[in-house]
């Protein structure tokens, strides 16, 4: 559900306006736009079962949520990229290891506050830690690696994300006082707050940190004259790798671990009853916590895609839109869930419909009531309605920081 919640922040959107890399711009615009349909999907289709569950799925709604799978991988890699691409332009490791940390906790109490707010609109609801939550601390995490050699922070993120699912057999039962500890970083689940509050992480902090570290090492890549055509070529060796690996189907995927989400045939893809249904089954990788599978299957064509638009011109077109969207990433997603939401209780009352359930704090932990949901074709149109109303307060605000680059506050915004 709502953990796809995958969100865009430019980690350095306000170390220097002059690191962007438009190509990397055009990426995030893109993933922020399928994030919005995500989400949307989310809120409306009312569906009582996770598109993942090939026993009640269909092509189309499966499709729909595994391109959404870019979002988040790519939010973490192009965010470790950015702040390299910042040392290299004029900050120092140091600006650039306090710009972490302190855009980090931000995030985090966003989280925490706003965000919670704006998923359920009450602060009386369960917590769900998910993807602003993992981006925070994996600032964190990388504001205290980043003055090693960036080889050794690429080797530590490739390491991390290639060899994270031998951990996948240590249950944090098994660890006592240190259960919640385990949750945090790499199995998702309930945590204590305190003795009155429980939160819910999606997003652990292992893997998560890995893509940003090897986004990082990324960023060297992205200084060369000839990145296009190395970009294209890893990307296509990280595309094979995943269709080799997860064709082989002994390692890789991971083992469900979010089961009142996500059903059991989350895991090796086997011969189902028909072609489209083992076509299903062989894409349909673990995200809780994103498994090398899903990390392979989805970097691989982030990296292509990223290739595809270098050199792209960004002043017209499709390309316009992308570019609006991808420099204002933070303000984008704070108001996105505030207007799907917003639209999803209008459209709710307008079709006679029970909506109380989505400020009642109950959106995260059970299934849409009966009488609730529109059709796929529905979703898809309020996603477009979304992005045309997106667009103008993203055009202002993007206009408006260019305007003001010297105003401290807009780095938080």
């Amino acid at each position: 559900m709502q953990l796809e919640s995958s969100v865009a922040y430019n980690s350095t959107n306000a170390l220097t306006r002059s690191s962007r890399v438009v190509s990397v711009d055009l990426l995030r615009g893109l993933v922020m736009m399928l994030m919005a349909l995500d989400h949307t999907r989310d809120y409306f289709s009312g569906l009582p079962f996770p598109p993942e569950d090939l026993s009640k799925t269909f092509g189309a709604l499966f499709f729909t949520r595994v391109i959404t799978h870019l979002c988040a991988p790519v939010f973490f890699l192009l965010a470790g990229a950015s702040a390299y691409l910042s040392v290299t332009r004029g900050k120092s490791l140091s600006d650039v290891s306090r710009f972490f940390w302190t855009r980090g906790l931000w995030l985090i109490c966003l989280e925490l506050t706003v965000l919670h707010f704006a998923w359920n609109f009450t602060l009386q609801s369960v917590p769900l830690l998910q993807v602003i939550w993992a981006l925070g601390w994996s600032m964190v995490v990388m504001a205290l690696i980043v003055r090693l050699p960036v080889v050794w922070i690429g080797s530590l993120g490739a390491a991390v994300i290639v060899l994270h699912n031998l951990l996948d057999t240590v249950s944090p039962d098994a660890l006592g006082n240190a259960a919640g500890l385990w949750t945090f970083l790499h199995v998702p689940g309930f945590i204590s707050i305190s003795r009155q509050i429980r939160a819910l992480i999606g997003y652990p902090l292992i893997p998560w940190v890995g893509v940003m570290a090897a986004g990082y090492a990324l960023g060297t890549l992205l200084e060369r004259p000839d990145r296009r055509k190395r970009l294209l070529a890893l990307g296509l060796g990280v595309t094979l790798a995943f269709f080799v690996l997860r064709g082989l189907n002994f390692y890789g995927n991971g083992s469900p671990g979010f089961h009142s989400f996500f059903p059991a045939t989350v895991g090796p893809w086997k011969l189902q009853a028909t072609p489209a249904l083992t076509i299903m089954s062989f894409f349909n990788t673990l995200k809780y916590p994103p498994s090398l599978d899903y990390l392979l299957m989805t970097l691989g064509p982030a990296l292509i895609l990223l290739a595809c638009f270098e050199g792209l011109c960004a002043e017209h077109g499709v390309s316009k839109i992308l570019l609006v969207f991808g420099r204002v990433p933070l303000f984008y997603y704070v108001f996105h869930i505030f207007l799907i939401h917003t639209l999803a209780v209008l459209t709710g009352i307008l079709f006679h419909q029970p909506v109380s359930w989505l400020w009642q704090g109950t959106f995260v932990l059970q299934h849409p009531p009966t009488g609730y949901g529109h059709p796929l074709i529905f979703v898809y149109l309020i996603w477009f309605t979304v992005l045309l109303i997106l667009y103008f307060p993203c055009k202002w605000y993007a206009d408006f920081k260019t305007r003001h680059r010297d105003w401290a506050i807009l780095s938080y915004l």
